[in-house]
């Protein structure tokens, strides 16, 4: 059987696309002053830098 075998790795997917969608209707401030097409590539690099 492949796929999602436990729910928290339903939950940890489901968590990341949530943040990946909202990165790019721009709800969050990292990603908010770049071109649409370029933020989840910028908040990614700013994010990584942060950490």
């Amino acid at each position: 059987m492949r796929g999602l075998k436990r729910l928290r790795s339903a939950r940890t997917v489901s968590a990341g696309h949530a943040l990946v969608q909202n990165i790019r209707r721009g709800h969050y401030d990292p990603a908010t002053h770049t071109d649409p097409h370029l933020r989840l590539a910028a908040a990614f690099t700013e994010l990584a830098a942060a950490v």
